[in-house]
């Protein structure tokens, strides 16, 4: 079994992700404010408590309901259209400005 790639506290604003794999990655507190993921796989990746304000998940691969559902903030974040309506009947709160 691969060991999980931590990527806890990471602080990566502004940055370029496009298309990366972090499959079982660890983003636990991540500042990823106004990242580009695009594309990018994401399965099973922990984004517990990270800043997505601004991120961009566009065509991200294997993003769940859960995944994001748990974060600190998704203002502005672009998301699937599908995904992006789900997480805001459930967690609105997610979607207002915060620090």
């Amino acid at each position: 079994m691969e060991k999980e790639r931590d990527y806890g506290m990471f602080t990566n604003t502004e940055s370029n992700l496009s298309e990366g794999y972090f499959e079982g990655a660890n983003f636990i507190g991540a500042n990823l404010k106004e990242s580009y993921l695009k594309g990018a796989n994401l399965r099973e990746a922990n984004l517990e408590g990270a800043n997505l304000k601004g991120a961009n998940f566009a065509n991200a691969h294997y993003l769940t309901f859960d995944q994001p559902s748990k974060v600190k903030t998704l203002h502005n974040a672009k998301l699937d259209s599908v995904l992006l309506i789900s997480l805001k009947k459930k967690y609105l709160t997610l979607f207002k400005i915060s620090d």
